[in-house]
């Protein structure tokens, strides 16, 4: 296997393991719509369930057309996933940890939603002025730091292509 391989199976086996043993462990030690403070007044674990998609989305769609068009999303984004991971080059590996990231989370969330209807919550913040970021999970998590990984590489990139010797593509006419 070569080490952009590793690397994306790497990420896929961390990320998706992660999600799935924090989420049985949600399960196991907390009952639907408990709250534990973690950090007094920021941080808890919650057992909630979003049906809908980020920021509660399609909640009121009935479950049958959710789970149908959360399945076929979730596919095509393992299909654009894979697809990308075929196009980086062999030493690639920061960008193929972070497509191995994203695959992992939406398999956790596609995971929860064969499995349950919904994908289970726990990780709730609460921030300034009141205001309650939505809860959410590793999945979604791991998702997030994916894709800002392939973004900090994409401008890394950029900034090495700026930097070349021909003056990053300027006509010196």
């Amino acid at each position: 296997m070569t080490p952009r391989g590793r690397a994306f199976l790497i990420g896929a086996l961390v990320s998706f393991p992660l999600d799935w043993i924090t989420k049985w462990l949600v399960i196991q030690h907390l009952t639907y719509g408990e709250q534990r403070e973690i950090v007094q007044g920021f941080f808890y674990l919650t057992h909630v369930r979003n049906t809908g998609a980020a920021f509660g989305l399609f909640a009121d769609t009935s479950s049958e057309l959710r789970l149908v068009f959360f399945a076929v999303t979730a596919m095509v984004a393992i299909g654009i996933i894979l697809s990308f991971f075929r196009k980086l080059a062999p030493g690639e590996r920061l960008s193929a940890v972070a497509l191995g990231f994203i695959l992992g989370g939406a398999v956790g969330n596609l995971h929860d939603r064969v499995r349950f209807g919904e994908v289970v919550d726990f990780l709730h913040f609460k921030l300034w002025g009141g205001y309650s970021w939505p809860d959410f999970n590793f999945a979604d998590s791991f998702i997030v730091v994916g894709v800002a990984l392939l973004v900090l590489e994409l401008l890394a990139s950029e900034g090495e292509a700026s930097d070349a010797p021909d003056g990053g593509g300027e006509s010196s006419a």
